[in-house]
């Protein structure tokens, strides 16, 4: 959320660049929070290298003009806007799969957010994010990592949010070659080292990796000298909080860590 309370979409720097030569004027959404509605002014921010948040520009602001909500075989030719038509359902199915996980079906409801757009010079989100008016003293902090293959090409992504479930800031990393426990692992600590960043004292960890989590409460022994290493960097992170708590939960309530992961894989292997 940024400053005033305003929403943001974020979306990649190739769309980006297709609202702001007026090419195109929407997006959809799979699981979306944000619960906008028609009237609400939208900030659009360009993830011009995905990997590092410090490079996200906000372009301008959309006003949103039609909110469509619709299951993914209900979609017509249009629905989607400029651009967005497919060949064939089974073409659109594989699209939203890529994005969204081999979880997506043709029941699965798409949010379809439509909006004028106004250009504005392009502002750092770290400028355009509120972080004054937020208590960040005590934060939840989501993290989930991936590889294709295992080991494959991973990532890490994380989400940091107040006690009140708004979210203060969306981070990660491509890494590469790695196994999921190491993208596990590292999206903690990606995570932890934003808390700090940001003054944060009382962290309450969530994660759908059992096996870190209860590494990092001594339940495990760590015999991977791999995982052994980025461990104690944890560790040693731990020494800038008054109390970190670790909590393992379902994947499905970690969804937004996991779509960062995604996102991160989708836009790097391309």
């Amino acid at each position: 959320m940024g400053s005033n309370g305003m929403k943001l979409l974020k979306v990649s720097h190739k769309i980006a660049k297709l609202i702001a030569s007026g090419q195109k004027n929407s997006t959809w959404r799979i699981n979306d929070e944000k619960n906008v509605s028609v009237d609400d002014e939208i900030g659009i921010t360009d993830k011009v290298n995905p990997d590092n948040p410090d490079t996200w520009q906000v372009i301008g602001v959309g006003r949103v003009s039609q909110v469509l909500q619709k299951r993914l075989n209900d979609i017509r030719p249009g629905d989607l806007g400029a651009g967005e038509d497919f060949a064939s359902k089974a073409e659109m199915l594989k699209t939203f799969r890529k994005y969204y996980g081999r979880d997506i079906n043709k029941h699965t409801a798409v949010k379809i957010i439509t909006f004028d757009f106004t250009p504005q010079p392009p502002k750092p989100l770290a400028t355009f994010e509120d972080k004054n008016t937020t208590d960040l003293m005590e934060v939840k902090l989501y993290a989930d990592g991936g590889s294709r293959g295992n080991p494959g090409p991973s990532s890490s992504g994380y989400v940091l949010m107040t006690m009140e479930d708004v979210v203060v800031f969306q981070g990660g990393q491509y890494l590469g070659i790695t196994t999921n426990n190491q993208a596990e692992y590292n999206a903690l600590k990606l995570g932890l080292e934003q808390a700090a960043s940001r003054g944060s004292q009382y962290v309450h960890v969530y994660m759908d990796s059992l096996l870190v989590i209860n590494q990092m409460k001594g339940i495990y022994k760590i015999k991977n000298p791999d995982l052994a290493t980025i461990y104690h960097a944890i560790r040693a992170l731990l020494h800038h909080f008054e109390k970190v708590t670790f909590t393992h939960v379902p994947r499905e309530l970690n969804k937004l860590a996991d779509g960062m992961v995604n996102e991160i894989l989708d836009t790097s292997m391309v």
